[in-house]
């Protein structure tokens, strides 16, 4: 696998974003976005975005909790293109 480099949004400066605005500021500098987030897809237009968007659906977005879903995120990090929406349960 390919380095990847990760950002929290706060380490952006995108955690005063709206969904939408997140969402466009993302462009051209992101390939993906993970989030605990699982109404984006129905409430944001995913489709023809330059990066792809993974909602980890766990049942809380504490760690221990999230954790679980690494395996299987790191398996779908490999494989997903851009505009792509998948959710990880």
């Amino acid at each position: 696998m390919d380095d990847i480099e990760v950002q929290t949004v706060r380490f952006a400066e995108l955690h005063q974003c709206r969904d939408a605005e997140l969402l466009d500021r993302m462009d051209g500098r992101f390939d993906l976005l993970v989030t605990t987030d699982a109404n984006l897809r129905y409430q944001q237009n995913i489709p023809g975005r330059p990066f792809a968007v993974i909602v980890l659906r766990a049942s809380s977005n504490r760690l221990a909790d999230l954790l679980p879903l690494a395996p299987e995120l790191l398996r779908t990090l490999q494989k997903v293109i851009p505009g792509e929406f998948r959710e990880i349960v």
